[in-house]
């Protein structure tokens, strides 16, 4: 797991502009801390940060493979978790491997298939590969959009890294927004269209694609995506069929040279692979540590609300011991959680979700005091269809993503000029639509059928993204790679055509997943409710946060006062709203302190 840069320019001569390569990838140092390495040529410069897992000693990158007078060379993030199959069936090809590492295996993937090496490849990736014999720069990211990719065109230049500011620190790009990003951020934020960078000329590499780019122009090729067919499994061969997935894909993403550890929140999707990771990890007679959050007070301040039924601690504890972990239970107040509360928007170059970005990074920090690698139950509710939104009419029938549905004012707090500017109404109904533009829908689905699986498709390619990349940066951020088996695409294939009532047998969310981990879990354990990821109710927090915003109010050099109606922010932040308080307040205070500051610290430039 790494950090990548690069650049590319047909015109001009880069191999003494090693400088500014190493500006753009010292900018990611965070997420590869073990090792650097730079490639220089007269049409390519690709720059990598390390984060050593898999093969220390063979696994430096860029790789560079010699082919004649030519070179291909590769600048890789992620793990492939098939690289093993893989290298065996290259090597039946007459491939001849120097290292154990998968970045090789990688490497020679394409060096066979070229651009179709991409659906081959089991694993979460990002890369950018120089092909001095095709004089072309092909960029690839996984199935899913586990792992981020970005890239500009700036004049005869592209240029490409894992986040954001990679690309700033270029100094031929601009920090500029136009209307289109603001909408980004205020219309839709802080979840963000596929593709679309919020920085002016800046994108993303959507999952499941690759583009090619050479000195005529380039090419976007989609090389995986869902496709709908009827599921023609009982209730019992599905539920075999998940369990055996699973327990497939938690024994390949084991596959590690460093300390692997698991997160445990006590809910089904942890615990589940907590416990299958766990008896792998006693086959080899060694004990799996495992982490969880809380926070001071928790027990006393705990408040039941939609998202959240019941405290996750007493639950962890069942788990831990029930499987035989070694347990960290990890604690934070509100003091610390204040402190750090602009370091996930350092990370995303873009505003997020405040404390609950905040403490999955304080988490990790301390997980990376003992480990490198941990397995993650994100993205099962996605997959599975585990919302309350999957099952109410009024989500179902919303013309707007259902989880912007509730949030409507936060076009309340915009200045009447801002409201002119990005129209943000209308702008998510225009992104609505075209993500249900591509919903592949069944022919002979019925009504409700028909929005099931449109719900679906909102939350796997809109939603997904934004909680991949919010634990991308945030476990990156101190050089700590987290995995999530729930995103392996050939699960998620399978699932994509399982009917919403086998998903939710027996009248519980995620029920035919309950089912699976039938005699892995404790009944007790299996059946409890959906309870999302913990955050702090200490009134502390608000407090400090309301407080942080009235200091911005009152500074007339604040960046975000002419974007905002100040009378109406103010009243939040003095407890006075009659529309926006407790846990919404929080949110949307967490939320515009960061525009601020990103505003501020990124010089941005309001076109």
């Amino acid at each position: 797991m790494c950090g990548i840069a690069g650049w590319v320019n047909w015109q001009e001569n880069l191999s003494e502009q090693k400088e500014i390569l190493k500006k753009m990838t010292d900018s990611i140092i965070h997420r590869g801390p073990d090792a650097d390495g730079y490639f220089m040529s007269d049409k390519a410069a690709l720059g990598h940060r390390r984060l050593i897992v898999i093969d220390p000693d063979g696994g430096q990158q860029p790789m560079l493979y010699h082919k004649s007078s030519y070179t291909i060379a590769l600048t890789y993030n992620g793990e492939l978790y098939n690289y093993q199959e893989l290298r065996k069936e290259l090597e039946e090809k007459g491939h001849i491997f120097s290292t154990a590492s998968d970045t090789e295996v990688l490497l020679h993937s394409y060096l066979e298939w070229q651009e179709d090496c991409l659906s081959r490849l089991n694993g979460i990736f990002a890369f950018g590969i120089w092909d001095e014999e095709k004089d072309q720069l092909l960029l690839g990211r996984d199935h899913l959009g586990v792992k981020p990719l970005f890239y500009t065109q700036v004049g005869d230049s592209i240029v490409f890294g894992s986040e954001i500011k990679v690309l700033l620190s270029h100094p031929e790009v601009e920090t500029k927004v136009n209307a289109e990003g603001l909408a980004e951020i205020f219309a839709l934020g802080p979840m963000r269209t596929p593709g679309n960078g919020v920085f002016k000329n800046i994108k993303e590499v959507r999952a499941g694609h690759c583009i090619t780019f050479n000195s005529d122009g380039s090419k976007n090729q989609r090389y995986w995506q869902l496709e709908s067919k009827l599921h023609n499994d009982d209730v019992k061969q599905t539920e075999e069929k998940i369990r055996n997935l699973l327990r497939d894909t938690v024994h390949k993403q084991l596959v590690s040279d460093v300390p692997l550890v698991s997160m445990l929140s006590g809910g089904l999707d942890s615990s589940g692979l907590t416990a299958l990771a766990g008896t792998e990890y006693k086959k080899e007679g060694k004990t799996l540590h495992t982490y969880s959050i809380d926070f001071v007070n928790n027990d006393k301040d705990f408040e039941e609300d939609f998202l959240r039924r019941d405290l996750d601690e007493p639950w962890v504890k069942k788990v831990a011991e029930y499987v035989g972990t070694d347990h960290h239970s990890i604690v934070f107040g509100a003091d610390k959680l204040i402190e750090n509360l602009l370091v996930p928007m350092r990370a995303r170059d873009l505003p997020g979700v405040g404390e609950l970005e905040t403490s999955l990074y304080l988490l990790f920090t301390e997980m990376k005091k003992e480990a490198t690698v941990a397995l993650s139950g994100e993205s099962a509710d996605e997959v599975f269809s585990g919302y309350p939104w999957f099952h109410q009419e009024e989500f179902l029938d919303a013309d707007v993503f259902p989880w912007l549905l509730n949030l409507g004012y936060l076009t309340n707090i915009l200045s009447p000029e801002m409201k002119q500017k990005i129209k943000p109404e209308e702008y998510r109904r225009k992104r609505f639509q075209e993500a249900l533009d591509e919903v592949p829908f069944l022919e002979g689905e019925t009504g409700m059928q028909r929005k099931q699986r449109q719900m679906s498709y909102m939350f796997i390619t809109r939603f997904l993204p934004f909680m991949l990349d919010r634990k991308d940066r945030a476990s990156m951020m101190t050089g700590f790679e987290v995995r999530v088996p729930f995103c392996d695409y050939r699960l998620v294939e399978y699932l994509w055509n399982v009917p919403y009532e086998v998903k939710s047998i027996d009248n519980i969310e995620k029920g035919i997943l309950r089912r699976a981990f039938g005699g892995i879990l404790p009944d007790d354990v299996r059946n409890r409710r959906k309870s999302a990821y913990p955050s702090t109710k200490d009134q502390a927090y608000l407090n400090g946060i309301s407080n942080l915003m009235l200091h911005v109010l009152d500074d007339p050099e604040s960046p975000i006062l002419p974007l905002i109606d100040r009378a109406e922010v103010r009243l939040v932040a003095e407890g006075k709203s009659e529309q926006i308080t407790g846990t919404a307040a929080r949110g949307l205070l967490d939320y515009l302190l960061q525009i601020n500051a990103w505003l501020k610290e990124y010089h941005i430039v309001i076109e």
